[in-house]
């Protein structure tokens, strides 16, 4: 077989590969993803509580990015801590070296099943969480079939000229070994699947064990790169919590790196062949670190805090000023062109409607933990809320007076309505849940954990309406509309 024709065949392997663990991931976050979310902002208790939950919640989605990207979301919010963070990171590690560790044994009998009562719960049935209970398992069954795949793609290289010749180079160079495993990993943004690739190669006695060591530490440390370049962007607090990872992985693996090299490591302990004996060490490595960073978090929360200081406090908050400076949207220009003067009316009402969604989305955050200064903030937005309210009913009710069509003056009506539906939504928020946040901080009081879930998953839920209603207002789509009132 041409060399191009098994690399077009591997490609599309890891392709699938990478698309069956997103699969899988998604379904379980559409599946439950309110309640993973109350599991990560309740991981508050010691060290060792806190890795526990991180590892199932690993475990559950298949990917420790995954958990990162939570944990440093509550992190920004102030509702986990930096330490508490660590923990959680280091048990999401193992949790997802034991998902590699299912995925390795020979499950390919599975794959007809899988895709037969996945396909079937996802296709005729209606209910959510059955519908995505279907899509993990069609996602699993397509996690195995890549791996299958990936077997039978590079089963002819067994028979090239130039593996041989690689393979003697990365022996002698571990670092090249190490950084091109890492690269690989960063790029497809899944040390899963990167270690299940490296797994199911040495399986086919293509990657001796002592390039394929390089090759797994390597891919631990790009998984911990995978989290800090995805939050590069967020808040300072949230930053810390990967960048306090990636110096325990980076330390540890290149630590492991250079040991390796100093003594015969005695791989044949951990396995009969150099498949598994990767799959348990990767798991080894990262149960070893587990226990020996838990003691050293607040060492390393030290290191960060120093690395990533706060910024100083400005008596201004920036966000709101910039949004007091901003251009509004009805554009008074067009007010004998009703056509344009309603769009400028429609793009002015989403604006309004973010504001409201500012305002909206923290609440639940601020019920468990809010400062009295933030929910000050998010009740000062109000006052933009009512500002735009005023100018919109003011600039149709103005463009109504020129000559409209009967559609045009229909528009005019809807837009209107809109608009102070979301005046008082935001009313609401200000003046109802706001407050009650504030009440319940000074109270000391809490919701159980069942009735917490069920505040959770309904905050989600009218969060996704509000998007959908914003969407309805700009396509007037009919399927959409009608969606949005069977949510209503």
């Amino acid at each position: 077989m041409q060399f191009s024709i098994i690399l077009l065949h591997l490609a599309g392997a890891v392709m699938l590969l990478l698309w069956a663990v997103r699969m899988v991931r998604t379904g379980v976050e559409r599946a439950c993803g309110a309640a993973l979310r109350n599991a990560v902002r309740q991981a508050k208790g010691g060290r060792i509580t806190s890795a526990g939950a991180g590892m199932a919640l690993a475990i559950v989605l298949q990917s420790s990015t995954a958990v990162a990207i939570l944990a440093a979301g509550f992190a920004a919010s102030g509702i986990v801590s930096l330490s508490t963070g660590l923990a959680i990171l280091l048990g999401a590690d193992v949790g997802s070296a034991l998902v590699v560790q299912v995925l390795s044994f020979d499950l390919s009998w599975l794959v007809p099943a899988l895709i037969l009562i996945g396909g079937a719960m996802f296709l005729k049935f209606e209910a959510r969480g059955v519908k995505q209970t279907g899509r993990i398992l069609m996602g699993i069954a397509f996690v195995l079939l890549s791996l299958h795949m990936i077997g039978e793609a590079t089963t002819p290289m067994r028979q090239s000229t130039l593996l041989p010749i690689v393979i003697t180079y990365l022996r002698a160079d571990f670092f090249t070994a190490f950084a091109a495993a890492a690269l690989f990993t960063w790029l497809i943004h899944s040390s899963v699947a990167a270690i299940l690739l490296f797994v199911t190669v040495a399986a086919q006695g293509l990657l001796p064990v002592e390039v394929g060591l390089s090759f797994i530490l390597g891919a631990n440390f790009g998984g911990a790169l995978i989290a800090v370049w995805l939050t590069r962007g967020q808040a300072i607090e949230a930053r810390r919590i990967p960048l306090g990872n990636l110096i325990f992985r980076g330390t540890a693996a290149f630590a492991a790196l250079f040991a390796l090299q100093m003594f015969d490591f005695p791989a044949h302990l951990f396995g009969a062949t150099e498949g598994r004996q990767l799959v348990n060490l990767h798991l080894a490595f990262n149960l070893a670190l587990a226990l020996g960073c838990l003691p050293l978090s607040g060492l390393v929360e030290r290191l960060v805090r120093r690395l990533l200081a706060d910024k100083p406090v400005q008596q201004s908050n920036e966000p709101y000023d910039l949004m007091s400076r901003r251009v509004s949207a009805l554009d008074r220009t067009v007010m004998r062109s009703p056509g344009l003067a309603l769009a400028s009316a429609t793009r002015e009402l989403l604006r309004m409607g973010e504001v409201v969604e500012i305002m909206l989305r923290p609440v639940m955050d601020f019920f468990d933990s809010g400062t009295t200064e933030q929910v000050r903030q998010a009740q000062k937005l109000d006052e933009e809320v009512n500002r735009a309210h005023t100018d919109i009913k003011l600039y149709i009710a103005e463009v109504n007076r020129g000559s409209m069509s009967s559609a045009e003056a229909q528009r005019g009506i809807e837009l209107t309505d809109f608009a102070i539906s979301l005046e008082r939504a935001g009313d609401i928020v200000a003046k109802n849940l706001l407050v009650l946040t504030q009440e319940m901080q000074d109270k000391k009081l809490r919701f159980s954990g069942e009735g917490w879930g069920e505040l959770t998953g309904l905050h989600s839920r009218v969060m996704a309406n509000m998007q959908l209603a914003l969407n309805v207002l700009v396509s007037g789509d009919l399927e959409s509309a009608r969606q949005l009132v069977v949510e209503k």
